[in-house]
């Protein structure tokens, strides 16, 4: 079971990824901060030493501010708080400083409706709220214009009722006007100062900004930062935007900027792609930005300020991140490697599924250190710890192969790699480790090794037969001509025999092997190849060959390995049903291939081990007794009928005898009509 401060690997996994922006999980009412990425632990000032602790404890600095009464409102309630422009006093190094973030309080809840976690997902938006304000101060100002444009009016026109009413007032009024006068003056003055100031703060503007007036959405204001974007010059100024981009005429934009014209709502566009002319082609932008309206004095939209971000080489980093990440798992899960994360102090892992069940364990099941360490065959775990310390001493890399024991008593090998990574103060305390399982390889070795005895041992017998028969001919070399003569010279010559076929076993295997086994076919009378083939077995007179079926029957193939095929299926049943005198060879004609069979009438074979008659290296155990041989007869026998489309395989009961078959697939008239001719 995982502790209470822990999810598991895969929950974590999907909460993380559940926003693109900065990340953290909490969790409890007193508000344990259980994750954090790397973007939220740069906004808060700190760095992952907080994973564990409470949210009051590490970031002091917020107790006055309302957050974590929120967060605890959240957690209670169960419902979700969302916020944008929200300022936030955080400590930086230059001390407390005021920032603005959109971010949302998402409240997780388990299956009886619970808070079970809270998601934390939040975005800076100090800029484009800066830029807001500079907007809002803009309208208040012309807003405040307007109010005193309006009461001087009216005040003018109380004046000139006056004149009619009062002419005897008439120098008093004069002198009013003038002042009027220099008050209007004076406020058009104002109003040119705040427009230059708002063209100039524009203009300068770290970030893309551009003012569109009326409802044709005319460029009127434009700063490098969005000519540099929308690759223009000045030129476009004056110009309505789709004239000026036409390109934007089949994307979402003028749309969007219509609805904000419309409405009088404010659009916020997050990582919207847009494409713009460079030169002869479309270039890919990412954006961040804003399309605020700009009222009149009767509250109707008269232009539209964009305040834009080209995040484009975000974006893409983010994206190649993420292609990476993926063709990551995707390489480890195809080559089966499972990778892990162990902090040295706590002995706790992070890993992922694979690294869990090369020991023998589930995705969903805890697994530690000490777990690893348990699992491992006792002879082996002093000699990985020292890898293990000797590396960390050298930040070098240790490698090992170790056998490990299931839990279910199966054992296992493991090949594993790891690497030590160190603190600040350049202390290790987290290992990173990856293994995969080399159990086939494992076993393959071992076969290998026992195949090599075997060949060996297989070889030296006959070798050592023909040897001694040799040394005691030469002894009687200059003796007459004898039966012992002859019987040496018959020793030797089925020893050499003997070897001649082992060797031509290891030579099919290494062809094999190398996939040089080449085929030569031609079309031949199946029956005549059958009755001509064996005939070490027939001259020797003891066991009976009974060749049954089409007499006629015609194959394309190659006859040569066709005949080795059925040589060794004869031989195998001489050899492991002895006391059966008839050997029965049947040919038959099928709907789309040829069938041959080999059946003895001897003990049969056991059930368990005909799944394994074919595979290489097996050499059977029949009735109690061990048979010489390199148990690659029937492998080899295999792979030519695979190479030939066909199949092979054995029926047996035990006690009525065996029978082992292969397929042929039967070739069209005019293929084996244009063989007949090459």
């Amino acid at each position: 079971m995982n502790s209470p401060e822990q999810i598991e690997a895969e929950k974590l996994l999907s909460v993380l990824f559940y926003s693109p922006n900065a990340t953290a999980v909490y969790k409890g009412d007193d508000i344990t901060i259980i994750s954090a990425n790397q973007a939220m632990l740069s906004f808060w000032g700190k760095d992952n030493t907080i994973i564990g602790k409470h949210f009051r404890t590490v970031l002091p600095e917020l107790d006055d501010q309302p957050f974590f009464d929120i967060l605890k409102n959240v957690w209670d309630s169960g419902e979700t708080f969302t916020a944008k422009n929200y300022p936030a006093i955080l400590l930086t190094e230059d001390g407390p400083q005021k920032f603005y973030f959109d971010f949302e309080y998402k409240a997780m809840l388990d299956e009886s409706g619970k808070t079970e976690y809270i998601l934390h997902t939040a975005s800076e938006v100090t800029e484009r709220q800066q830029a807001m304000n500079l907007v809002e101060e803009k309208s208040i100002s012309e807003q405040k214009l307007i109010n005193d444009l309006s009461a001087l009016n009216d005040e003018y026109l109380t004046t000139n009722e006056d004149l009619v009413l009062k002419h005897e007032e008439l120098f008093a009024i004069n002198t009013e006007l003038r002042k009027i006068r220099k008050k209007l003056i004076t406020a058009n003055h104002t109003l040119a100062e705040n427009e230059k100031r708002f063209k100039t703060l524009v203009e300068k503007s770290p970030v893309a900004m551009a003012s569109l007036k009326g409802d044709r959405f005319e460029i009127d204001i434009v700063n490098d930062m969005v000519l540099q974007i929308w690759n223009k010059d000045r030129s476009v100024i004056g110009k309505p935007l789709e004239e000026a981009l036409p390109e934007l005429k089949d994307q979402v934009f003028i749309d969007i900027l219509s609805n904000v014209y419309k409405t009088g709502r404010p659009y916020y566009g997050k990582e919207i792609k847009a494409l713009f002319h460079n030169g002869e082609e479309m270039k890919e932008h990412y954006l961040n930005f804003v399309y605020q309206p700009i009222f009149d004095e009767n509250n109707n939209s008269t232009s539209i300020l964009i305040v834009a971000t080209d995040v484009t080489e975000q974006v893409i980093a983010r994206e190649s991140v993420t292609e990476f990440k993926n063709r990551l798992e995707i390489a480890m899960d195809a080559s089966r490697l499972g990778s892990t994360e162990v902090d040295l102090a706590t002995g706790k892992m992070e890993s992922t599924p694979q690294f869990k069940y090369n020991y023998g364990y589930a995705a969903d099941e805890e697994f530690t250190y000490p777990d690893l360490f348990n699992a491992i065959f006792p002879e082996y775990r002093d000699h990985v710890r020292d890898l293990v310390r000797e590396a960390i001493l050298t930040n070098g890399i240790y490698k090992a192969e170790y056998p490990v024991k299931w839990r279910d008593g199966s054992t296992h090998w493991i090949q594993a790699h790891g690497r030590p990574r160190y603190d600040k103060n350049g202390v290790a305390d987290r290992m990173v480790g990856m293994t995969t399982e080399i159990t086939d390889k494992k076993l393959a070795e071992q076969r290998k090794d026992d195949f090599l005895s075997v060949a060996s041992h297989e070889l030296k017998t006959p070798l050592t037969a023909v040897k001694a028969s040799i040394q005691l001919l030469n002894r009687i070399k200059d003796k007459p001509y004898s039966p012992t003569h002859l019987r040496l010279i018959e020793q030797s010559d089925k020893g050499i025999e003997k070897m001649c076929l082992l060797i031509d076993d290891l030579l099919n295997m290494s062809r094999l092997g190398q996939d040089q086994l080449m085929l030569q076919y031609n079309t031949f009378n199946l029956h005549d190849m059958l009755a001509k083939s064996c005939n070490h077995i027939r001259i020797e007179d003891r066991y009976q060959i009974i060749l049954k079926g089409n007499q006629s029957l015609k194959v394309h193939a190659d006859e040569h390995r066709i005949e080795q095929v059925i040589v060794n299926l004869v031989n195998n049943a001489m050899k492991y049903a002895k006391e059966s005198m008839e050997i029965h060879i049947l040919t038959e004609s099928l709907e789309d291939y040829v069938k041959v069979s080999v059946q003895d009438f001897g003990e049969g074979i056991s059930e368990s081990v005909l799944p394994h008659l074919f595979d290489r290296y097996y050499r059977a155990d029949h009735l109690g007794t061990t048979y010489s041989g390199l148990g690659l007869g029937l492998y080899i026998c295999s792979e030519i009928i695979r190479k030939h489309s066909g199949k092979i395989g054995v029926d047996s009961k035990i006690g009525e005898g065996s029978t082992f078959w292969f397929t042929l697939p039967k070739k069209t008239e005019h293929i084996i009509a244009d063989a007949a001719l090459n």
